[in-house]
C-alpha cells in the first residue's frame, strides 16, 4: 500500500474514532475543562498523531490507547457522580474570593489569582467598581460569577411587584431558504399566516436566511439581501 494512501486511512479512521469516542464522553468534553477533563484531550489529541503519522508502527495499538483513556474518563465521570469527595479531589472546590464586599487576599494567593487578573475579571462581568460587590466566587472551570449588592442589583418584575407572562424560546421557521412547517405547526401558526407575512414587504421563503417567531409571534426575519425591508 502506498503510504499516503495508509496515512490517509488511518487519519479517516481516527478522525471517526475520536468523534464516536467524544461523543461517549459527552458534552462537557468539548465546553469547560477539569483539570482531568484537560489532561485527557491533550492525550487523545497526541494519541491521534500517533494513529496516523506512526506508519512503523502498528496503529491498532493506537486504537487500544484510546479506549483505555476513553474507558477510564467515562469511569472517572461516573465516580464524580457517585462521589461529592471525588468531584472535590478531581475537579476542586470553588473559591469566595470577594465576601461581603471584602477582598479575601488569602483565598486570592491560594487561587494564585492576582488583583489585576481579579479585576480583568469583574470587568468581563460588565463590573468596574469593586465596591459595588457583595459576593464573587470562582468556580472549578476558572469562571468567576458576582454577586451585586441588592442597591446596586437592576430591578426586575418582581420588585416593582408586576406580573409577566412566562417567556418560551424563540422558533425558526424558514432556515436557509427552506419553511420548516414542523416549527411552525409547533408555535400554533400555519403556512397562510408566513405568506400574508412575507407578501407584506414583497418578498418569499427562499429568499430569507433565517426567520424566527418568539412567544408573541412576532416575526423576525434575516433576508439574504439586506437590502430588504423587513418591517
Amino acid at each position: 500500500m502506498p503510504l499516503w494512501l495508509e496515512v490517509s486511512l488511518r487519519t479517516l479512521s481516527a478522525i471517526v474514532v475520536m468523534f464516536i469516542y467524544t461523543r461517549i464522553l459527552g458534552k462537557r468534553q468539548i465546553s469547560q475543562l477539569s483539570l482531568f477533563e484537560y489532561i485527557t484531550g491533550i492525550s487523545l489529541g497526541n494519541l491521534t498523531g500517533y494513529i496516523s503519522l506512526d506508519t512503523d508502527r502498528n496503529w491498532g495499538l493506537g486504537f487500544v490507547a484510546l479506549s483505555v483513556w476513553v474507558m477510564i474518563s467515562v469511569g472517572i465521570e461516573f465516580l464524580q457522580l457517585k462521589s461529592k469527595r471525588a468531584r472535590n479531589i478531581l475537579d476542586g472546590k470553588p473559591a469566595i474570593l470577594i465576601q461581603n464586599g471584602k477582598i479575601l487576599e488569602d483565598h486570592m494567593k491560594k487561587e494564585r489569582v492576582t488583583s489585576d487578573e481579579l479585576l480583568e475579571m469583574l470587568r468581563m462581568k460588565d463590573v468596574f467598581n469593586i465596591s459595588t460587590v457583595e459576593f464573587a466566587i470562582m468556580d472549578t472551570s476558572g469562571e468567576l460569577n458576582v454577586l451585586l449588592k441588592k442597591e446596586n442589583q437592576p430591578l426586575t418584575a418582581s420588585d416593582l411587584n408586576l406580573a409577566v407572562t412566562p417567556e418560551k424560546a424563540s422558533m425558526s421557521i424558514i432556515m436557509d431558504g427552506k419553511i420548516l412547517e414542523d416549527s411552525l405547526k409547533k408555535v400554533g401558526l400555519n403556512m397562510h399566516w408566513l405568506q400574508a407575512k412575507l407578501d407584506k414587504i414583497g418578498t418569499s421563503a427562499d429568499k430569507i436566511y433565517l426567520a424566527q417567531v418568539d412567544s408573541q409571534n412576532k416575526l423576525y426575519l434575516d433576508p439574504y439581501d439586506d437590502s430588504i425591508p423587513t418591517h
